[in-house]
């Protein structure tokens, strides 16, 4: 599909998107399904063959549809009531957005959006998300696949503060911590605990306790959520962006709508200079 032209008037619908985003997250509570959203969207990359991204192809029944996407067809249709408000916006740009505006509005880190994703209706085979009951190896076999780090593997996982599993899902039941609408570093918190008191565990989330080059950044986040938080927004962002370059898309039209606004703003002021000038000029005159 064609790439958006990300003019003053896609920036603009962006806005109004991100604002009625966050109306309908924060009346719903349904940040964690919306970031889900993000995530899996956008977790289908494929570094080497460039394939799957964070493209909105995961509106498609045949993706929705993959064992890994159990429910978020509710997030689709959520989406959708945003969408219809907004056309110009890509699918792709508006499943990103929701993400970083669900974080947003529990409490988490701002996470940078630059708008301008293509929509796509190729869908990958399923099998590319991660599997929650492998361990430290297959986490790092996805994650280097969409061309990601150790770093990011911890940071994202933390992403588990949003929410909880549903046994009609996932075949996991419960949540990660004892506030699930609140993005922190509880996360991190609760795992390190030798009783977790109830809160979920799954085995992709006990690989970060084992493996020896993620427990030091669980042990770091937990400790400190500022460092959390930092990471994490870095980490969010080069999730959203998978396979997408802002230089390469029509974002470029709204650097130049930017930059003749710039333009048109200097020009004012010269104009508004030269008339002080010249009335200041005439008084002087009339004084001598």
């Amino acid at each position: 599909m064609a790439m958006p032209v990300v003019d003053t008037e896609y920036l603009k619908q962006i806005d109004k998107a991100r604002r009625d985003l966050r109306a309908l997250i924060s009346s719903k509570n349904c940040a964690p399904i919306m970031l889900r959203l993000a995530w899996h969207d956008a977790g289908t990359y494929d570094v080497n063959t460039k394939t799957g991204g964070p493209n909105g192809s995961i509106r498609n029944e045949e993706e929705f549809s993959h064992g890994s996407n159990n429910g978020l067809k509710i997030a689709i249709d959520f989406c959708e009531e945003i969408k219809s408000k907004h056309p110009k916006i890509t699918y792709a740009d508006l499943y990103q957005l929701a993400g970083v505006v669900a974080v947003e509005v529990t409490g988490g880190p701002t996470v940078d959006f630059v708008p301008g994703r293509k929509d796509s209706k190729i869908s990958p085979k399923e099998g590319r998300l991660p599997n929650a009951t492998k361990g430290a190896p297959h986490l790092r076999d996805i994650f280097y696949r969409m061309g990601l780090s150790d770093k990011d593997i911890v940071a994202l996982s933390g992403g588990h503060t949003l929410g909880k599993a549903h046994a009609e899902r996932s075949g996991f039941d419960g949540p990660w911590t004892k506030e699930p609408l609140k993005f922190d570093n509880l996360y991190f918190v609760e795992l390190l605990k030798a009783d977790p008191e109830g809160q979920l565990r799954l085995p992709t989330d006990i690989a970060l306790l084992d493996d020896p080059e993620f427990r030091p950044l669980v042990d770091l986040y937990a400790k400190d959520e500022d460092a959390f938080f930092r990471d994490y927004a870095v980490s969010h962002k080069k999730l959203s962006e998978l396979g997408f370059s802002p230089s390469s898309s029509g974002s470029k039209a709204s650097i130049k709508d930017s930059t003749l606004l710039a333009q048109s703003a200097v020009g004012v002021v010269v104009a508004a200079a030269v008339v002080v000038l010249s009335y200041l000029y005439e008084v002087r005159k009339k004084m001598k």
